[in-house]
């Protein structure tokens, strides 16, 4: 594989109309793909009481998390599939093919039947979406970035594409827009019973102005050349991956760049939301809005380092924002504790908590298949404690012992309900919450945030800063991917490195903090999993990822 360096003069020219058009385009189109994703995250406590019901509150939310999740596993296939179409056939009907897809999966999320109404049939159905909606989703952003990426002039792709990356920003932005107007209209009663379909309902308006304005897009010109000089691809799956030379380049940009890129997005936006409902119980609407206003404040970043890669580099950008992220992850999140639910962060200090269990019968609570119901001793208390936010050390008990609770000087006994049937497992289930949640209140942890002792300012601030780190591992990520393949293998090439990073890398990330959480009683120990990976990303793209801005794709075939 062949790299041209020497590129054409870099264009100063201000866009012109067929540029903005193209840019506007693609972006709306994966504003609407982005709002469903974010839709759906938003709402997974809602979306795990309505279709995971028939198993407890802690598995019904990772179960949820797993459904959300599981349109992430799918999206480097439809990667391989789409990314495959796009460099057979063209962008431009590739696009429409897509939002077609996802759109229409959106839509029937908002009228499928609950768990209550349609039994196991209704999370099937869910899941069944969820995949189709992914599949969508993993050949759409590859699509987006390369189509603008070849209508952008030289020296200024970096620029150009990160108008694409604002848009996973904004369609979050509206999502959290769409269901603060709903639940400020309808309340939170009829919100939670029925309201939160309307969401869903209306991304059908936004379907057909992505789809109207798609049918006026031209093919990409670079595209176009090739085709006409009979260059195209005829299996770009085998030449992008089937030899060395060019698979090389997309395990680099995995591992050197979208892994890394992935946990650090996922951790800004998508966790820092979950952290602030499930874990500091924050109610949803004024966590909504701090995640909107802190989103408002950072993305023209997305731009701002999209410029700045143009002319420094996309490099030092992306490595530079996995690095910061990585080390401030602890105090940042500490700090929201801090300002957002101080009586938690009190009680955590004062009233320390201890489970003494037989370590056998305690398991990491993280099950995609959702059979487990975790109903050993050990594994009520923790999901007890989980849930409530309560910190807990773990100390082993010999083999058979019931597991016991500490919470200050009080020793509460947990119950082992391996083998009772569902009504009396529920009767000593609601005994023993009962006895825990008068234990854990008087120990003086909260059964919410106190909204008059939240900070705002501070939060906000802090949860800018966590969007900052968004803005500078995403703003240059299009760019670089675009730029480290060659025209007739880009689409496939570029999209499954990224589908795989955010897809299974990011898309995994909450579900497994939240297991992780669970199973070592630190309401932080979840962001190891970020570190870590991110960490690596920075080792190995200093290592191993080029530097590309100064490609010409143009003739690059």
């Amino acid at each position: 594989m062949s790299v041209t360096t020497a590129g054409p003069v870099v264009s100063t020219a201000p866009m012109t109309r067929e540029e903005k058009k193209v840019i506007f385009a693609s972006s709306l189109g994966t504003v609407f793909e982005w709002y469903d994703f974010y839709l759906y995250g938003s709402l997974s406590a809602i979306i795990a009481a309505q279709f995971f019901s028939g198993v407890n509150p802690t598995a019904a939310f990772i179960f949820a998390l797993m459904a959300f999740a599981a349109g992430f596993a799918v999206r480097p296939f439809g990667a391989l599939v789409f990314g495959r179409l796009g460099d057979l056939v063209g962008r431009k009907y590739t696009f429409l093919i897509t939002i077609l897809l996802m759109g229409m999966s959106t839509f029937v999320v908002g009228i499928l039947p609950s768990y209550a109404s349609w039994g196991m049939a209704a999370p099937v159905i869910l899941i069944i979406l969820r995949l189709f909606q992914g599949l969508a989703l993993g050949g759409e952003y590859g699509g987006a970035a390369t189509y603008v990426a070849e209508h952008a002039p030289h020296g200024r792709r970096g620029f150009y594409t990160s108008w694409i990356q604002t848009t996973a920003t904004l369609g979050l932005f509206l999502s959290l827009l769409v269901i603060l107007g709903t639940r400020t209209w309808f309340g939170e009663a009829e919100f939670a019973s029925w309201a939160w379909r309307i969401p869903f309902l209306v991304s059908i308006i936004l379907l057909g102005v992505s789809v109207w304005i798609r049918l006026t897009l031209n093919e990409s010109p670079a595209f176009k050349k090739m085709k006409e000089e009979g260059k195209t691809s005829k299996a770009p799956l085998t030449e992008a991956f089937g030899k060395w030379e060019n698979a090389k380049v997309g395990l680099v940009a995995l591992l050197g760049g979208t892994a890394g890129q992935a946990v650090v997005w996922y951790t800004g936006q998508f966790y820092a939301l979950f952290f602030l409902t499930q874990t500091l119980k924050v109610d949803g609407a004024t966590a909504n809005i701090l995640i909107a206003i802190s989103l408002l404040i950072g993305t023209p970043f997305f731009v701002v380092f999209g410029w700045l890669s143009d002319k420094i580099g996309r490099k030092p950008i992306i490595l530079g924002g996995c690095l910061i992220a990585a080390l401030t992850y602890f105090p940042l999140f500490a700090a929201i504790t801090h300002y957002a639910n101080p009586a938690l962060e009190t009680a955590q200090a004062t009233s320390p908590v201890r489970v003494v269990a037989d370590p056998s019968e305690c398991s990491f609570q993280f099950n995609p298949v959702g059979t487990s119901k975790f109903v050993s001793s050990c594994d009520i208390a923790k999901s007890f404690l989980a849930r409530n936010s309560v910190n807990y050390s773990n100390e082993a008990a010999p083999a058979g012992t019931v597991a016991s609770i500490h919470v200050g000087d009080k020793v509460l006994s947990s119950f082992n309900g391996v083998g009772l049937d569902a009504a009396a497992f529920k009767t000593q289930s609601d005994a023993f919450n009962a006895e825990m949640t008068t234990a854990i209140r008087t120990a003086g942890y909260p059964a919410k945030a106190d909204p008059a002792q939240i900070n705002t300012p501070m939060v906000v601030l802090l949860l800018t800063i966590l969007v900052l780190f968004v803005t500078m591992v995403y703003g240059p990520i299009a760019a670089w991917l675009v730029e480290l393949f060659p025209t007739r293998i880009r689409y496939t090439a570029m999209s499954l490195p990224y589908h795989i990073g955010n897809g299974w890398f990011g898309g995994f990330l909450p579900t497994t903090a939240f297991a992780m959480v669970a199973a070592t009683g630190d309401i932080y120990y979840g962001l190891w999993y970020p570190i870590v990976v991110a960490l690596g990303t920075v080792v190995i793209g200093l290592l191993f990822a080029p530097e590309t801005k100064d490609r010409d794709i143009e003739n690059w075939h």
